[in-house]
């Protein structure tokens, strides 16, 4: 079995704190590929933002945005513990994210390899390459598991 990478171990260190704040369990970081560094990172902060946008992978990219000083983020690799919605997607072509790694996918809510496939689409501007990490999926789908049963 192969070990969760570290983008994916803080991601997923993420998510657990938007649990905690009772924000569904998604954490996202952007890291350059080349040294390993974070350039931004966020977690789940909708209901704690009063922000239906404030979405892991949105968060994200706005610090790494800053960070940069470019709303252009060619060269960096997004993490994130769940498959992409797709508005998510749409933000995340509109960065020019060149990588996108997810941990568990989502047959509801994903944008990416179910639902719209944004990336598939003729209108898509920009395709990043997507992997998913199973090394971290089933520790990502736990932590949403857990967080939707606590809460029927």
């Amino acid at each position: 079995m192969s070990e969760i990478s570290p983008p994916m171990q803080r991601a997923l260190a993420l998510a657990v704190s938007a649990a905690q704040l009772g924000e569904v369990p998604v954490g996202a970081v952007i890291v350059e590929p080349e040294t390993g560094r974070i350039v931004g990172e966020g977690a789940n902060a909708p209901v704690s933002g009063a922000d239906p946008t404030a979405h892991a992978e949105i968060m994200a990219i706005r610090a790494a945005a800053r960070a940069v000083g470019n709303y252009r983020l060619p060269g960096l690799h997004l993490y994130v513990t769940l498959e992409p919605c797709a508005m998510c997607a749409g933000a995340i072509s509109a960065a020019r994210l060149n990588r996108v790694v997810f941990a568990a996918t989502d047959p509801k809510g994903g944008g990416v390899w179910h639902g719209p496939r944004l990336f598939e689409q003729p209108t898509c501007h920009w395709r990043p390459e997507v992997a998913q990490e199973t090394a971290a999926a089933d520790q990502a789908g736990a932590l949403l598991r857990a967080f939707f049963q606590a809460r029927r």
